[in-house]
């Protein structure tokens, strides 16, 4: 993989792991377009993939600090309460990591890239419905039981083509959540599963040597983490305003296209 390349997927990580349209599925399409397909991808993956979390921490830097804070004075407080809420959310992604694992690792391997399309057009339904339920009132915070539900949208969101921050968001839309605590809870909640997943993928070594050259790496590294620190701020903001249906309209337009052109 050539570094110009490496730029191109990690601005489509970098973008579409915040933007609602599947970070999986563009990156899916972006190798068969760009032919690296089996180019060391699981290392590149695993690399684009720490840039957007390392994005993450850095845009909610605060909210971060204040639950460790929170936490450190060992009290039922709401720092207390958020953090068992994304714990109880990674519930079903958790379940899916540590016992369908290859299962997943098939299904991405075994898809066609209009399995990928259609997909997406289910993406494209999800954000349409929050979009339609778009009335601020009544707006609540995130609960127990909404976070389980919520953490199972991320787990159906292992599918490539359907979007994570997409799903969470919706679900939590769905559930008459306030947008920006929407937003707040469904880039927090992936942290620590992303983590996780590179994790159990360095411990099982199924990385071998690296083909690609270093620089590519890196270049893809940086092009996702200042792509993903862009994303992450205008996607809140999306949310907050409640434009999720121009999304809608993109994965819907995407999925056809896949479906009869590639």
């Amino acid at each position: 993989m050539d570094i110009l390349k490496a730029i191109i997927l990690g601005a489509i990580q970098g973008l579409t792991e915040f933007l609602p349209i599947s970070s999986s599925g563009h990156l899916m399409i972006g190798e068969a377009l760009l032919n690296t397909k089996g180019e060391d991808s699981l290392l590149f993956t695993i690399l684009v993939h720490g840039a957007t979390v390392l994005s993450t921490l850095v845009v909610f830097r605060k909210d971060i600090l204040e639950i460790f804070k929170g936490l450190f004075k060992f009290k039922w407080n709401d720092e207390t309460k958020y953090t068992l809420k994304i714990i109880i959310s990674m519930i079903p992604v958790a379940i899916i990591g540590l016992f369908f694992k290859d299962y997943v690792e098939n299904l991405f391997e075994s898809e066609s890239i209009a399995f990928i399309g259609y997909m997406l057009l289910v993406t494209a339904a999800l954000l349409f419905f929050a979009w339609l339920n778009n009335n601020e009132k009544n707006r609540k915070e995130v609960g127990f039981f909404n976070s389980l539900i919520i953490g199972i949208a991320q787990a159906i969101a292992v599918i490539p083509g359907i979007s994570r921050s997409g799903a969470t968001i919706a679900t939590a839309l769905l559930l008459k959540i306030d947008r920006a605590k929407a937003a707040r809870f469904s880039f927090l909640m992936v942290i620590i599963p992303i983590l996780g997943e590179n994790f159990l993928d360095l411990m099982k070594g199924n990385i071998t040597a690296a083909a690609t050259p270093t620089s590519s790496l890196i270049a893809g590294f940086i092009t996702a983490f200042v792509v993903g620190l862009l994303a992450c701020k205008f996607m809140i903001s999306v949310v907050t305003k409640g434009r999720l249906h121009y999304f809608a309209i993109y994965c819907a337009i995407v999925g056809l296209a896949v479906i009869l052109f590639l």
